[in-house]
């Protein structure tokens, strides 16, 4: 920096007047490095806006200081009445938490940022994080609309002007990063558990982290050809009910269509909200069960809603289990 500037030294009529030309000299360079490293010193706060959050335990934080500074974290906005997008996402994301296990909270930290203040209190947090059994290391948080905005705006999260007419909408993306080293990478949360876990757990750490248990390319087995309805069910289903293994979020799907007629799983996938809105007994009974946990509404296709139902006969079929009669299809 110092080329920029040209300093003449004023011809030395006696020692005092050039040592004071000197020291006058000396304490302008001085000056300048001290505002540059002062400089230096906030230029994370201009990049990242200090605003004040409270989390679902009541706790007060500064975004900057307390949750992102020389920390590995996930950033996602969610808001806990959110009907279809949100609950999913964030059960898969419990899915990454739980890969990353007790490395949450000590070197990797998730937040999960509320775009309705108005509603999400800390106590409205607080409940939603008891349904998806999350646990240290993972905040939920709230701040005012106005700063939701600015970290939305800085993450590149924001929406287009014109979109802004639902104060719920949002922009559905996951956010990681390390602002030790300014690797930041924008993922979807609903991308394999897996792959977002060692983005978080190693990849971010620059080659610090071992991996164990990596395995050679020879060794990895190919990738499995599935079907529309598996691959569905893998995506947006899986992260909340097992097929055989035991109860997740929700039920276990093993046996389902000899429970349930098929008329009723269609529209049970394909519009939830509406269901509980209407008080059908079925939906509202799974709904208190499952700890209020609303099954979201996926906004899937007709064609994507059969392909998932003949995936699930499939695999009853394959236990020996006969999906029961429709009753719709009895009458027809």
């Amino acid at each position: 920096m110092f080329e920029r500037f040209q300093i003449r030294l004023p011809a030395a009529r006696s020692g005092f007047r050039f040592l004071t030309a000197c020291a006058s000299v000396l304490l302008f360079l001085s000056t300048l490095i001290g505002a540059e490293a002062n400089a230096d010193a906030r230029a994370p706060h201009r990049r990242f806006p200090e605003i004040e959050l409270t989390t679902h335990e009541g706790k007060r934080v500064r975004f900057y200081e307390d949750l992102i500074q020389d920390k590995v974290v996930s950033i996602n906005f969610i808001f806990t009445s959110c009907p279809d997008s949100c609950p999913a996402e964030t059960a898969k994301l419990k899915e990454v938490y739980e890969r990353l296990g007790d490395r949450v909270g000590r070197d990797i930290f998730m937040y999960s940022i509320s775009i309705d203040p108005e509603h999400d209190t800390p106590e409205a947090l607080k409940k939603f994080a008891e349904k998806f059994q999350t646990g240290p290391g993972w905040l939920f948080l709230r701040a005012e609309e106005e700063d939701v905005r600015r970290l939305e705006e800085r993450f590149g999260l924001d929406l287009d002007a014109d979109e802004y007419d639902d104060p719920k909408d949002h922009n559905i993306s996951l956010v990681l990063g390390n602002e030790r080293t300014g690797q930041w990478i924008k993922r979807s949360p609903f991308d394999n558990p897996g792959a977002l876990a060692r983005i978080l757990g190693y990849r971010l750490f620059d080659g610090m982290v071992a991996q164990n248990g990596v395995k050679s390319y020879s060794e990895v087995p190919e990738a499995p050809q599935l079907s529309a309805g598996a691959f569905l069910f893998r995506t947006r289903c899986e992260s909340c009910h097992t097929l055989g293994g035991g109860e997740g979020l929700g039920p276990d799907l093993a046996g389902v269509t000899a429970r349930r007629e098929r008329s009723w799983l269609a529209r049970w996938i394909s519009e939830p909200d509406k269901m509980i809105e209407e008080g059908d007994p079925e939906a509202l009974a799974l709904y208190v069960q499952y700890r209020e946990l609303a099954m979201p509404n996926l906004r899937l296709e007709d064609t994507e809603v059969n392909a998932l139902l003949e995936f699930l006969v499939e695999q009853d079929r394959e236990r020996g289990i006969v999906p029961v009669p429709d009753r719709q299809a009895r009458l027809n």
